[in-house]
C-alpha cells in the first residue's frame, strides 16, 4: 500500500487521491484512443496523406520551440513540490513567481523566432505551393498554442504538487474536445483547411489556460501572482537545474521528433504521411505510459521531500514492473494484429506498413517502462549526466537515421531501425543504471524488474499471431473481441504468476475505494 505522508488526515486524502488520479488518467487516455483513431483516418479522407503528413510535422516542431520552457517547467515542479509539502509558502510563492515571470519572459524573446519558423516553413519542407500559406497558419497556430499551454503549465505545477492529476487530465481533456470539435465544425460548415487546425488548436489551448487558473486557484489558495516575488537568485537555481534538462530534452526530441523530419526531408510527403499513421500509435503507447507513470510521480517527489527513501526505493521499483506488465499487453496485441489493425483502421493499401509497426513499436516494452526512474534523478537533482547522455545518444540517432537508409536502401524502416537500437542502448542499460547509482543500491535492481513486462509482450505477440492466422479477422468487432479474450486472460495470469502478494496489495490500493469495498462486499456474499 501506498504510504505517503506521516499525518493521517493527510496519508488518508493522498492516499485516496491516487486511485483517483489513475481512474482520470484511464478516462483521459480512452479520450485520446478514440479522438486518436478517429482524427487519422479524417484527415487522411478530408486533406489527403500529403497535406496530413504536415499535421504531426506541426507539432512536432512544438517540442523544439518549446524546449526551454518545458524544461524550466520540470525544475520548478521539483522546487514547487518540495516546498508546498513543507509548507513553507513563502520560499513556494517566490518559486512560483520567478518562473511565472521568468518564462513569460522566454515566451515573449520566442516569438519573432516563431514568425520566422511558421513563415520559413514552405522552405524547408516539401509543402505543395497551393498549401503554402495555410502551412504557414497551421505551424503558427499550433506552436503558439504549445507556448501558450507551457506559460499556463506554471499554474498547473500547484495540482501536481497536490496530487490533483485528475484536475490536470479535465483540463487536457477540454484542450482536446475544444480542439477536436472545432476541426470537425469548420470542416463540416466551410471546407476542409490547415487553416482551421491551427486555430482550433489555438482556441483549445486558451480555453485550457483559462480553466487551469481557475482549478490553481482553488486548489492552491496560498500562491499569488506577485512580481515583487520575482527573485534574479531564484532565476539561478532554477536554470542550473533547467540547463540541464534542456539539454535532455534536446537529446530526447532528437530520440523521438527528429524521425519524422529527416522521414520528410529524404523520402517526401507521402512517406511523412505513411510514417506518421504507424507513429500515431507510438505516440498513443507513450500517452499510456505517461498515464501511469503519471500517477507516481508526485509519490516519488513527495517521499524525496519527506526524506523516506527506503519507500522511495519500494514504489520506483514496483513502478517498473508495473508499467512493463501493462504495457505489454497492448505492445504485443497490437504489434500481433499489426496487418488486420492498419487495413480494418485506414485502409488495406496501409497494410503494408506492418512490419514497421513492429519495428517502432515493439521496443517500446524495454524504454517505457523505464520512465518513472526520471523522477528519481529531477527528485535528488541529478540531471547533469542523464542530460549529457542523451543528447550524445540524440545525436547519434540522428546520425544513424541518416545513415541506415543511406547506405541499405532501407528507406523510413531504417529511419526507424535507428530509434529503436539507439533508445534501447540508452534505456536498457544506462537509465536504470544510473538511478542505482543515485539510490545507492545494487546496479542490478532495477534491470530484473523489466524482465517480466519483455517476457509477457513476447507471449502477447505471439499469442495475437497465431489467433489472426487461424480466424479471419474482418471487422472492429472482431479485433475488439480478440482484444477483450486476451486481455482476460493476460489480467488473470499476471495476477496469479506474475505479482507477489505484496505487489497485488499495491496494485489494489490503485482501484477506487468505491470499487474495492463493492469487490469486497461480492466475496463476503459469496463466501
Amino acid at each position: 500500500m501506498l504510504n505517503l505522508t506521516e499525518n493521517q488526515e493527510t496519508q488518508e486524502t493522498f492516499s485516496k487521491q491516487v486511485p483517483k488520479n489513475l481512474f482520470a488518467n484511464v478516462l483521459y487516455f480512452i479520450l485520446n484512443i478514440i479522438i486518436g483513431l478517429f482524427l487519422v483516418p479524417f484527415f487522411i479522407d478530408s486533406l489527403g496523406v500529403a497535406s496530413y503528413a504536415l499535421v504531426p510535422l506541426a507539432t512536432s516542431l512544438t517540442g523544439y520551440v518549446n524546449l526551454v520552457v518545458q524544461s524550466l517547467n520540470t525544475s520548478v515542479s521539483r522546487y514547487l513540490t518540495i516546498d508546498l509539502q513543507r509548507k513553507e509558502f513563502k520560499k513556494a510563492s517566490i518559486t512560483f513567481n520567478t518562473a511565472l515571470f521568468g518564462t513569460l519572459g522566454i515566451i515573449l524573446l520566442m516569438l519573432p523566432f516563431v514568425l520566422l519558423i511558421s513563415y520559413y516553413a514552405p522552405s524547408f519542407f516539401e509543402i505543395p505551393t497551393s498549401q503554402e500559406n495555410a502551412a504557414r497558419i497551421l505551424f503558427l497556430g499550433v506552436i503558439s498554442s504549445f507556448l501558450l499551454r507551457a506559460w499556463g503549465s506554471n499554474f498547473g505545477v500547484s495540482l501536481f504538487a497536490y496530487n490533483r492529476l485528475d484536475l490536470q487530465n479535465l483540463v487536457n481533456a477540454v484542450n482536446i474536445l475544444v480542439q477536436v470539435g472545432l476541426i470537425i465544425l469548420l470542416f463540416r460548415f466551410y471546407s476542409p483547411s490547415l487553416v482551421y487546425i491551427g486555430l482550433a488548436y489555438l482556441i483549445g489551448a486558451a480555453t485550457a489556460f483559462i480553466l487551469t487558473i481557475v482549478f490553481s486557484r482553488k486548489i492552491n489558495p496560498h500562491l499569488k501572482v506577485n512580481i515583487k516575488d520575482f527573485r534574479r537568485s531564484k532565476v539561478n537555481e532554477i536554470t542550473g537545474m533547467g540547463g540541464w534538462v534542456v539539454i535532455n530534452q534536446i537529446g530526447t526530441l532528437l530520440f523521438l521528433q527528429i524521425d519524422l523530419i529527416v522521414v520528410n526531408k529524404l523520402f517526401g510527403t507521402v512517406a511523412g504521411g505513411e510514417y506518421s499513421v504507424v507513429l500515431t500509435w507510438s505516440m498513443l503507447l507513450r500517452t499510456i505510459a505517461g498515464m501511469l507513470v503519471g500517477v507516481l510521480t508526485p509519490v516519488i517527489l513527495t517521499y524525496y521531500a519527506k526524506k523516506r527513501i527506503d519507500e522511495l526505493i519500494e514504489v520506483s521499483k514496483k513502478a517498473v514492473k508495473f508499467t512493463g506488465l501493462a504495457m505489454a499487453l497492448p505492445i504485443g496485441y497490437i504489434c500481433g494484429f499489426a496487418p488486420q489493425l492498419l487495413s480494418l483502421w485506414v485502409g488495406p493499401e496501409f497494410a503494408r506498413l506492418s512490419l514497421l509497426m513492429v519495428l517502432m513499436l515493439s521496443h517500446l516494452v524495454i524504454n517505457l517502462p523505464v520512465m518513472p526512474l526520471f523522477a528519481i534523478n529531477v527528485a535528488y537533482n541529478k540531471v547533469r549526466i542523464p542530460g549529457i547522455v542523451t543528447f550524445f545518444m540524440g545525436i547519434g540517432n540522428f546520425l544513424l537515421a541518416v545513415m541506415i537508409p543511406y547506405l541499405t536502401g532501407w528507406n523510413y524502416y531504417g529511419v526507424a531501425l535507428a530509434g529503436a537500437i539507439m533508445l534501447t542502448l540508452k534505456n536498457a542499460f544506462f537509465t536504470p543504471w544510473y538511478a542505482t547509482k543515485v539510490l545507492g543500491i545494487s546496479s542490478a535492481t532495477f534491470v530484473k524488474y523489466m524482465i517480466p513486462g519483455v517476457f509477457s509482450m513476447v507471449l502477447i505477440a505471439g499469442a495475437s499471431r497465431l489467433v489472426s492466422g487461424y480466424f479471419q479477422i474482418l471487422s472492429l468487432i472482431s479485433l475488439l473481441i480478440c482484444g477483450i479474450i486476451l486481455t482476460a486472460i493476460y489480467l488473470l495470469a499476471v495476477w496469479e504468476f506474475g505479482l507477489k502478494q505484496i505487489e497485488r496489495q499495491t496494485a489494489g490500493s490503485f482501484i477506487p475505494e468505491k470499487i474495492r469495498s463493492r469487490l469486497s462486499l461480492e466475496v463476503k456474499c459469496d463466501r
